[in-house]
């Protein structure tokens, strides 16, 4: 996260564009670690895990691409259930994916070959 937080720094996002990315970053990136790596069969092939990050500020959009070679998984068609209306109703779990939408403009997944890509798209509105 400090990565990406030089990064907001140097380009001097607004603190909503700075919160809400790096938030969606690292929901992103603590799903990859709890569960694209799990343990493979016994008698499969065993990978190194490898994750690579690549941010693009054109100005307009901010857009960071997180590929990782682990499990195939595509969250972006996850169903998301209602939000709780009571403390007693709420579980622990399962959030990440509504701040996502939340605070993103739109993001995309796509498997290409052994890496899963998920793209982060965030509107970067000039400052007043």
């Amino acid at each position: 996260m400090q990565w990406l937080e030089g990064i907001a720094d140097r380009k001097d996002w607004t603190p909503k564009v700075r919160f809400g990315l790096t938030l969606s970053v690292d929901e992103a990136l603590t799903n990859i670690v709890a569960y694209a790596f799990t343990p493979a069969a016994a008698d499969g092939p065993s990978i190194e895990p490898a994750i690579d990050l690549v941010c693009a500020d054109d100005g307009h959009e901010i857009k960071v691409v997180i590929a990782d070679n682990g499990h195939a998984f595509d969250p972006t068609g996850l169903e998301i259930a209602d939000a709780a209306l009571t403390l007693d109703e709420a579980e622990v779990g399962g959030h990440g994916l509504r701040l996502m939408r939340h605070y993103l403009k739109s993001f995309h997944y796509q498997r290409d070959g052994a890496w899963n890509r998920l793209t982060l798209v965030l509107d970067n509105p000039p400052k007043m």
